[in-house]
């Protein structure tokens, strides 16, 4: 099986398109559909549906998809530790962030850390509402990713790094009820406007579940990706959210909002790192990986996050 054909088989699942591919790979398309040909006829397996908007793979065509990126991987691992034999690390590491967790605020620290003990690593740093993290890890098209929740999912490997507690950030202006300790209760932010993320977003799930459980209708007035957009219209007094600490912090501005603990019931989620099950890390994700659990698991007990608790 030529390699090359496999990994030509990848770029047009990944584009959807055959004439990208082509465009992208820089061949003919009709020896790129030669090369599809080949590979159906060898599997005497229809691998591809091709429609007007471009091609979407079979079952078969999906099974290949995810080995194909397994054997490129690992010959693209046997090349690197081959030339470079016992020199530096070298590669890119593909590290996958969740929106609204941990991880985006881990982002800059991790990049730090590799720019000073990998400096031949290149890093390539993805935070996505849209992508489903655990499927990209499952077909090889990231290394690892921080996410929200603790598993399990057939074929991706979990690895716990914290406990993120969730907070109210509402305009400076707007009063809640406090108990002692200076927390609002659920069920007085029950008719407070709410901007949250999609319903697909962990956070959203945890928020929802504690309003479910409580028997409380949330007032949901927009769904916002964007923090920078949720951040102004918190300081415009639109509305409020309910965060974890690591993300309300960065978007807090002093005078214009405010954060606020949540009880009765504490929302609460587990952050974790999920790699691979089946597909072999190289030595540069290995290192890479180690760095993210070392900094996660610092950054949890330095109490600089409140209501963040550390693993192990």
């Amino acid at each position: 099986m030529d390699i090359r054909r496999l990994q030509a088989f990848i770029k047009i699942i990944d584009l959807g398109s055959i004439s990208r591919a082509a465009d992208l790979l820089n061949i003919a398309q009709p020896a790129l559909s030669q090369q599809l040909a080949t590979l159906e006829n060898a599997f005497k397996q229809k691998l591809v549906i091709r429609s007007k908007s471009g091609v979407t793979p079979t079952t078969a065509g999906s099974e290949l998809y995810r080995h194909a990126q397994t054997l490129t991987k690992q010959f693209d691992r046997a090349m690197v530790e081959i030339t470079q034999g016992a020199g530096p690390l070298v590669g890119k590491v593909s590290v996958g962030l969740s929106p609204y967790s941990a991880g985006s605020t881990l982002s800059v620290k991790l990049l730090q850390r590799v720019r000073a003990c990998l400096p031949d690593i290149t890093l390539h740093l993805t935070e996505s509402f849209d992508d489903i993290y655990s499927e990209l890890i499952m077909t090889g098209r990231l290394d690892m990713a921080v996410i929200h929740g603790a598993g399990p999912i057939k074929g991706v490997i979990f690895t716990p790094l914290m406990k993120e507690e969730f907070f109210l950030l509402a305009p400076h202006g707007l009063e809640f009820q406090q108990d002692e300790t200076g927390a609002v209760q659920l069920v007085d932010i029950a008719d407070t406007p709410l901007l949250l993320p999609p319903k697909h977003n962990f956070v959203r799930k945890s928020v929802d579940m504690a309003f479910m459980r409580k028997q409380l209708e949330p007032c949901i007035v927009a769904e916002i990706e964007a923090l920078i957009t949720l951040q102004g219209a918190i300081e415009e007094g639109i509305g409020s959210t309910i965060l974890p600490w690591s993300v309300a912090s960065r978007i807090v501005v002093p005078g214009r909002s405010r954060i606020y603990p949540l009880r009765n019931p504490v929302i609460q989620e587990d952050v974790s790192l999920c790699i691979p099950e089946i597909i072999p890390e190289t030595e540069a994700s290995v290192a890479v990986r180690e760095l993210l659990i070392e900094l996660a698991k610092a950054m949890a007990a330095s109490h600089n996050w409140p209501g963040a608790q550390p693993f192990g």
